[in-house]
């Protein structure tokens, strides 16, 4: 993918996360897991504070693109800050009860 296509594709995403509900917990890298063969990429795993215990690992491609549209990757030991959002355009809103 081009340089100039990730960036607008960047833009693009960003613009859609802020119109939908999220939440952000900080992490950290625990380890990086080598692929189990050549032509896969690697993984890195993250334990992210906040998280039931069940839920606490996350592990991703540790393939990540940076503000610049930049190629990166994350290191062991590393602070990062996980974000969740909605997928669809309408969420469930918890609702009030009258007492």
């Amino acid at each position: 993918m081009a340089k100039s296509a990730r960036i607008t594709q960047r833009n693009l995403d960003a613009s859609l996360l802020a119109e939908r509900p999220s939440t952000t917990m900080p992490g950290t890298v625990d380890k990086i897991i080598p692929p189990p063969r050549p032509r896969q990429p690697e993984k890195a795993q993250i334990a992210v504070g906040g998280a039931a215990r069940r839920y606490r690992n996350l592990r991703i491609e540790n393939s990540l693109t940076d503000k610049h549209g930049d190629e990166v990757k994350l290191k062991k030991g590393a602070h990062v800050e996980v974000t969740v959002a909605t997928e669809g355009k309408t969420p469930t809103a918890k609702s009030k009860k009258n007492s």
